[in-house]
């Protein structure tokens, strides 16, 4: 029997989400909670599990495609007696599946048990229930029979991703392209249903636009050196078109979302790090941090963890909904981070109950899975305060704008030598400046004064740690 998989919503509430590339080929057999495919949300890069044990029978997505959420992705044969789950009715979601659900719901008693798997449920015995969920506008899609070709991950290089319209079934005789490669074609004049797609699943790529219009007598690329504005310029070729997806969406609408609602309130200090540095180089030859990496971040992580007990209130959320203040009792600690895929803010959960060691390693782990683009859902929701570390980028200081839900975030500048009062003298010493953005709803100028010079302290002479817990 043919059983669909539709592309479920990874329990983040996102109606979309990209095929980065899939891990299975038609004809491939696979086993229950097998990864047959990465997909990106607008939080993170995803590996989904397959919730058959059977045969892939055909790929309904391409990798690059945008895909709504309850749309099919992928077909599976399975034995009628796999465990697979019974006949589905259109309209209706499983969270866990991607399938549809059945007309009635089953009673408590009936309802049966399921193997678990990386985003929800995996199949239900034949013949048994399933819970339901609100429908989704998404119409149904029949499974086929039919193979599909195989399909092998893209290469940047061969196709340029663009917007791919969901929700909509595009014709079988319908060239398959991407929309840069539609407009590219147009504006070449060049009729896509004669041009042979040498891209995955006979995609046609620009190249084979520009090889068909190179053919044709057309010119195959823009010509080379200035553009000019008057004639016979053709529209797009003086701009370059992204579409606004993935994180990049997400980040710009909790920018916004962030900056218009929260009002917020920014101070600076600048302080002698001197002996920070001192002692880190200390840390690093000792044998309790032996293959431990340490940086002048872990210290000012550590320091906005203690800086926090004393002053909670820069550990709080605003809940509008209950007109609350909520103070959280546990610091989830954010860390900004740039990505391949652009900024994310992981936290580290419960890092106020760590150990220096232990803090360390987790900032490590947390920059190194970033850095490859597996960072989960999970570690970027659920943060309470946040640091970002623009001086990485040589940057003095800055305003950070607020991870959203967060009242405060410390932005850390470029340590510098420079001249600096020592000890009744000038003297040239490790320099750097500190910048604080808090929510004026949540955090009052004193506290965030408070705050900020607590952490200036410790940053500035390490021991007063030891007066302040």
């Amino acid at each position: 029997m043919i059983k669909e998989f539709r592309l479920p919503d990874l329990g983040e509430g996102l109606t979309e989400s990209e095929i980065l590339s899939w891990k299975v080929a038609v004809g491939d057999t696979v086993s229950l909670n097998q990864v047959i495919a990465e997909v990106e949300t607008a939080k993170a890069v995803v590996e989904l599990p397959s919730p058959f044990a059977g045969v892939i029978k055909e790929l309904h997505e391409q990798p690059g495609s945008v895909v709504e959420v309850g749309k099919p992705i992928v077909s599976f044969e399975v034995a009628d007696d796999a465990g697979a789950s019974p006949a589905q009715a259109p309209g209706a979601f499983s969270p866990g599946m991607g399938e549809a659900a059945p007309p009635e719901a089953p009673s408590a008693a009936e309802t049966p048990k399921r193997e678990p798997n990386l985003v929800g449920y995996g199949a239900v015995v034949e013949g048994s229930g399933r819970p339901t969920r609100r429908p989704r506008n998404f119409a149904p899609v029949e499974a086929s029979g039919n193979l599909a070709p195989v399909v092998e991950p893209a290469r940047p290089a061969d196709v340029q991703v663009g917007h791919v319209q969901v929700g909509h079934v595009q014709p079988a005789e319908r060239p398959r392209s991407t929309p840069p490669v539609r407009k590219l074609a147009k504006d070449l004049g060049v009729d896509l249903a004669q041009v042979h797609g040498t891209g995955p699943g006979g995609l046609i790529t620009r190249e084979d636009v520009q090889d068909f219009a190179g053919h044709e007598g057309e010119p195959a690329a823009p010509p080379a050196g200035p553009v000019p504005v008057a004639g016979g310029t053709r529209p797009g070729e003086r701009e370059t078109r992204t579409p606004i997806k993935g994180v990049r969406k997400l980040t710009a609408a909790a920018m916004v979302q962030s900056a218009f609602t929260a009002p917020h309130a920014t101070e600076f200090l600048t302080v002698d790090v001197t002996p920070s540095l001192e002692l880190l180089a200390k840390l690093k030859n000792s044998r309790e941090f032996s293959g431990i990496r340490l940086t002048p971040l872990t210290l000012a992580a550590k320091a906005v963890l203690v800086a926090v007990r004393r002053n909670p209130a820069l550990n709080s959320r605003w809940d509008q909904d209950n007109q609350e203040i909520v103070t959280f009792n546990y610091v989830n600690l954010g860390i900004a981070a740039a990505t391949p895929r652009g900024l994310m803010v992981p936290n580290i959960k419960d890092a106020d109950a760590m150990a220096l060691p232990q803090l360390a390693q987790a900032l490590t782990a947390l920059a190194e899975t970033a850095r490859a683009g597996k960072t989960q859902p999970a570690d970027l929701s659920d943060g309470t305060i946040s640091i970002t570390n623009i001086g990485v980028f040589g940057i003095d200081a800055g305003t950070p704008i607020l991870n959203p839900g967060e009242a405060a975030i410390l932005g850390l500048g470029a340590v510098r030598t420079m001249p600096w009062e020592y000890k009744g003298e000038v003297a040239l010493r490790q320099v750097l400046t500190l910048s604080l953005s808090f929510d004026h709803r949540l955090v009052d100028g004193e506290q965030g004064s408070r705050f900020l010079a607590d952490v200036g302290a410790i940053l500035a002479e390490p021991g007063m740690v030891l007066t302040m817990v």
